[in-house]
């Protein structure tokens, strides 16, 4: 079996590379950052080049990418008849997994919908890939004694969406309501005074807050338009999306720290009352 991987950021790489056990792996480096370049050596991916050549080797394709680009890369990948399997691992709402599977779909292909949960699967026990579809064993069958978990669920598409949405929903919701929370306190200037009853009544929340900015500056650029397809799986459930167009709103202000590791605390609070600040 021939693995093509799209696109080997920090969680597709340590995908690409639990799959190698079993499998060929192989990316695209045309028009690649350096960084997606040192990543995909790193792991053992074989690089084809381009997209052309990994569809015509390959008979699956995993598509790992900001969830704002999985619609169009599915798109290029029906665009060019590919009748293989077709993966879509990303964060991405119901609707829009809907959409990807009909383009797939209507070029030949077979669809398999992915959501993956955890970090970068770099240890056993961690990281969850949940599928849901027809194919859905086969490509489990591939992670077999990696450190990536595959669990087939009972449900078709978009099951493994819709998981992933909820899941996210709370663990980078509640993240971007936290910081907000903390940059609301600075500038009403009882920031310490928060903390000290934090520490008194909720000690854990001083430590996640710090390690919020920490974590999550970073990966803001990508969390933002993960909020938005949450909030949309929010709304075609009848639920309010408001708060997650909130979320999205936070992680937008802090998209200047992208890649950037060990965010500084007080620079994200500025980040995001920099609009206050303004006015």
């Amino acid at each position: 079996m021939t693995i093509g991987l799209l696109h080997p950021g920090e969680m597709g790489a340590s995908v690409g590379a639990a799959a190698r056990g079993r499998s060929e792996v192989l990316w695209a480096s045309r028009g690649r950052s350096a960084a997606t370049r040192k990543r995909a050596e790193t792991s053992g991916l074989m690089d084809a080049v381009d997209l052309d050549a990994i569809l015509e080797k390959c008979g699956v394709v995993m598509a790992i990418c900001p969830p704002h680009a999985a619609l169009d890369l599915a798109s290029r990948v029906a665009g060019a008849g590919f009748a293989g399997v077709y993966v879509d691992a990303n964060a991405v709402s119901p609707a829009t997994t809907a959409a990807i599977a009909e383009r797939i779909g209507a070029a030949g292909g077979r669809f398999v919908d992915g959501g993956i949960i955890g970090p970068p699967a770099h240890r056993a026990g961690t990281t969850r890939l949940f599928l849901a579809g027809d194919d859905a064993p086969r490509i489990a069958e591939l992670f077999m004694g990696s450190p990536l978990e595959a669990v087939c669920l009972p449900a078709g598409p978009p099951a493994a969406s819709a998981l992933k949405m909820a899941y996210a929903a709370y663990t980078k919701g509640s993240v971007a309501l936290l910081l907000a929370v903390r940059a609301l306190a600075r500038c009403y200037g009882v920031e310490g005074s928060l903390l000290a009853e934090w520490q008194a009544s909720l000690p854990d929340l001083v430590r996640r807050s710090e390690t919020a900015a920490l974590r999550s500056a970073p990966k803001a650029w990508r969390f933002a338009g993960e909020m938005d397809e949450i909030a949309a799986t929010f709304a075609a459930a009848g639920l309010p999306e408001s708060f997650h167009r909130a979320a999205g709103e936070v992680y937008r202000r802090l998209e200047r720290f992208k890649d950037q590791p060990g965010a500084d605390l007080d620079a994200v609070l500025a980040a995001l009352l920099e609009r206050e600040i303004e006015t």
